[in-house]
């Protein structure tokens, strides 16, 4: 496993799937809107779809989901209205995960970048880990979420630092292709892919810095 240098500033972490196990929270998210329009329930089985709703964009997945006869203007509008909160009990965080932000904070910036975007706020306060990051960058505060890469360019701005100071973690092939666009050095998270580093547990993370 390779060991990063010692010039990283910042961490960047994606949500779903690395800083929580947040695979049944999004299917019920999902699933209340395609009730509500009358379509199929979702397939856990149909392995393309569940990959959509896990790493894309709200946006991508709603068009993905509905056909162009269906009221897209009404499809987003219910989506906006459902209060994800309540779906927060459907959430695990990963283990180890408050562990390693302890000991990585004060030596490095700690930053989210998601393709969440109205919920990452109010789900890290709920969790005790808004103390942590000192960036949330989400697919609502930029004009093209992941996997273009700039919502990594805004982080980078934001702290000041050349993409080769920075390290991206994450889980999903748009989160790869995301650091790779940006020139950011990409930590695969329990995911077979192309990485500079693979990790399966979040304390491997300190060893590698």
């Amino acid at each position: 496993m390779n060991k990063f240098p010692s010039t990283i500033k910042a961490v960047i972490y994606d949500c779903d799937g690395v800083l929580f196990d947040s695979f049944e929270a999004n299917f019920a998210f999902y699933s209340q809107i395609v009730e509500r329009f009358g379509k199929p329930p979702l397939d856990r089985s149909d392995a393309d779809t569940m990959r959509i709703l896990h790493t894309y964009a709200n946006k991508e997945v709603l068009e993905y989901l509905f056909a162009a006869d269906t009221p897209m203007d009404q499809v987003r509008a219910f989506s906006a209205a459902i209060d994800y909160r309540k779906l927060f009990p459907l959430l695990r965080m990963e283990e180890g995960l408050r562990e390693t932000l302890e000991q990585l904070q004060g030596k490095v910036e700690l930053a989210v970048c998601t393709n969440r975007s109205s919920s990452m706020e109010a789900l890290l306060e709920t969790f005790s880990l808004d103390g942590f990051f000192s960036c949330v960058m989400t697919a609502g505060k930029v004009a093209n979420p992941k996997p273009h890469p700039e919502p990594l360019f805004k982080v980078l701005d934001q702290y000041g630092i050349a993409p080769s100071e920075a390290l991206f973690v994450g889980d999903s092939d748009v989160d790869r292709q995301a650091a790779e666009a940006a020139s950011i050095p990409f930590v695969a998270y329990k995911a077979p892919m192309a990485a500079f580093a693979r990790i399966d547990r979040h304390t491997e993370l300190i060893t590698l810095l």
